[in-house]
């Protein structure tokens, strides 16, 4: 069971099933405050540096450190958090009012544990639209698929990111 809420406080110690297993401490889903954020691009990054950075040039690598330094960018987000505990492992921040995920990792320990499914759950139970878009990346377009997402384009490289444009209806 992971809980979703807006207060950080909250937590329950029990032990719950999850894909693939069994995770023994709770998962908090909850907004991430301003004074979060650095810590969750600390996130990003290093999940982009292990699974994404592969498919990409030297220019695509440069331009997503660059839109994940981006303060104007960056200000637009809204951001969700997986907590365990105090541990931050997994992020999902839109943009659009919700209508557009710019970006959703989870770290690579708890891959296949359902925490990024209750991460794009709480965007969408708060998404105003009934569609919801992302440009995914290579590494990603198998994850989008299980969560119901539909390719409406070829992959394209824009300044050296590689992406496929998705819906979710």
């Amino acid at each position: 069971m992971i809980l979703e809420i807006d207060k950080p406080e909250f937590t329950r110690n029990r032990n719950f099933e999850v894909e693939g297993g069994i995770m023994e401490a709770d998962c908090v889903i909850r907004v991430i405050k301003q004074g979060e954020i650095e810590r969750a691009l600390c996130l990003v990054w290093k999940v982009f540096q292990e699974y994404e950075s592969p498919d990409y040039t030297k220019e695509g690598i440069e331009e997503f450190y660059r839109s994940i330094h981006d303060e104007k960018y960056l200000s637009k987000l809204c951001w969700y958090g997986a907590f365990i505990q105090d541990e931050l492992v997994g992020i999902i921040a839109t943009r659009s009012e919700g209508t557009h995920i710019a970006l959703f990792f989870v770290d690579g320990k708890y891959h296949r544990q359902g925490i990024g499914k209750r991460l794009f759950q709480t965007v969408q139970k708060k998404c105003y639209s009934d569609k919801m878009t992302v440009n995914s990346s290579p590494y990603a377009v198998q994850v989008y698929h299980k969560l119901g997402f539909t390719d409406t384009n070829a992959e394209q490289t824009v300044n050296g990111l590689r992406f496929t444009p998705m819906e979710y209806k």
